[in-house]
């Protein structure tokens, strides 16, 4: 209405905004402008992922490997333009060198801590990557720097645990059961391995071991469960987080919505490489899958049956390259958008895809959730576990009682919420 034409790069959308909020810099009112979240601002969340979960992350992927020289140098360069350097393009060499100068093509020769936070948390991941040589031509080429991480974990006694808890649940009412199921998908979450990269982050001890109903901060499950109702002919679009101790709730869940028939088929997206650590690649979806069918009880019966569905269609896992790029959801590309309109409903899990969905800025906590994924191809469901600043849709009442706990809630891994937009 003003004429004023609307910002169109990245760039020009996170320019000449001030600090709108209070503390933390969060929006204190729905209708004040929502800033791109930046790395620079002291004492934020943003700013101490790159300054001490960067530094720690590169040291731990030296030390998980026996790499040789060049990696090294690679990894203490890395190190050093992270921490003081400024953002250079890839070398020319790179596959990918064309695509990330077109997405990064305002940040060069920018701070890191002066990028925007979710495009230079991808952009470091991409960065590391190179330096281990996961994209080059040598040895170390398609090996994940990650995956001691993630075995460690898959192999860890705490699985054990979790999926012999599965037998207790074998004879409660379906209802009851994908209930339970449901709440261990969002509390898997929690176990994101880049969660607990440094010390003073939340580790596994530090959470209780089941999602309270006071844990999660909006609850659109009755939704949710109208939208896949038993015997629905429903496709499901699943894009996953985590490998490991999260992706093995969230297969047990698919297990259940195709065994209930709440759904006849569904697509789990993981991505195409390696990325934020713990997320999860084909392979890991493999690991899950054996781990399942190895296990006594009914985890075995549950792993079975979602390797007979991999054989017949009825579980797909696809791994798009967008779900590697430093971009919100709004800008997918048309294959990806044809794909989620085409589905029932589209599950996205965890914090980054949160980020995401809804856009990593400083969106008012009472801005409608629905108002921030009216652009989303069809029905959308978020499950998240929150582990950063943003978050949409809560009521006042709900943020008020938050606020007033004095806890960093946002950040912590306490909280969680299961949002839909139907």
């Amino acid at each position: 209405m003003s004429g004023e034409r609307e910002p169109r790069t990245m760039a020009e959308k996170t320019a000449g905004h001030t600090d709108d909020g209070i503390g933390s810099g969060l929006c204190s009112a729905p209708e004040q402008s929502a800033r791109t979240i930046l790395s620079n601002e002291p004492g934020s969340f943003a700013r101490g992922v790159l300054a001490h979960r960067h530094p720690a992350l590169i040291q731990q992927v030296r030390n998980a490997f026996p790499y040789g020289p060049r990696q090294h140098e690679a990894l203490d360069a890395l190190l050093d333009a992270n921490n003081n350097g400024v953002i250079e393009p890839l070398a020319l060499s790179e596959p990918d060198h064309e695509q990330w100068s077109a997405w990064g093509r305002e940040f060069f020769g920018r701070s890191w801590f002066d990028a925007p936070f979710l495009w230079a948390e991808s952009y470091f991941y991409r960065r590391l990557l190179g330096a281990t040589g996961y994209f080059g031509t040598g040895p170390w080429r398609g090996v994940d720097p990650f995956a001691p991480f993630k075995q460690a974990e898959l192999r860890g006694t705490a699985v054990d645990e979790e999926l012999r808890a599965l037998d207790a649940l074998a004879g409660v009412p379906a209802d009851e059961r994908a209930t339970a199921l449901l709440h261990a998908s969002v509390r898997g979450n929690r176990a994101d391995l880049g969660f607990r990269v440094t010390e003073g982050d939340v580790t596994e001890g530090d959470t209780a071991p089941g999602t309270a109903a006071d844990d999660l901060v909006a609850d659109d499950s009755p939704l949710l469960r109208h939208i896949l109702p038993a015997g629905a002919d429903a496709t499901v679009a699943v894009v996953a987080d985590n490998a490991g101790r999260e992706l093995i709730p969230d297969l047990i869940l698919i297990d259940h919505l195709l065994l209930h028939r709440h759904a006849e088929r569904i697509v789990l997206h993981v991505k195409p490489h390696p990325y934020y650590v713990s997320d999860a690649m084909t392979a890991d979806v493999v690991d899950c899958l054996r781990r399942l069918v190895e296990a006594p009880g009914e985890a075995g019966r549950i792993g079975s049956r979602l390797w007979d569905a991999m054989a017949t269609g009825r579980l797909e896992v696809r791994a798009h390259p967008f779900f590697c790029a430093p971009l919100p959801y709004e800008e997918m590309p048309a294959d990806l958008r044809a794909e989620f309109a085409a589905a029932t409903v589209t599950i996205l899990k965890g914090d980054l895809n949160y980020r995401r969905l809804v856009g990593d800025r400083t969106w008012h906590a009472t801005t409608p959730f629905a108002d921030r994924t009216a652009y989303f191809p069809g029905a959308v469901a978020a499950l998240r576990t929150l582990k950063s600043d943003v978050v949409v849709g809560l009521e006042q009442k709900t943020l008020d009682a938050l606020e007033r706990s004095g806890a960093a809630w946002r950040t912590s891994g306490t909280h969680a919420l299961i949002q839909v937009r139907g």
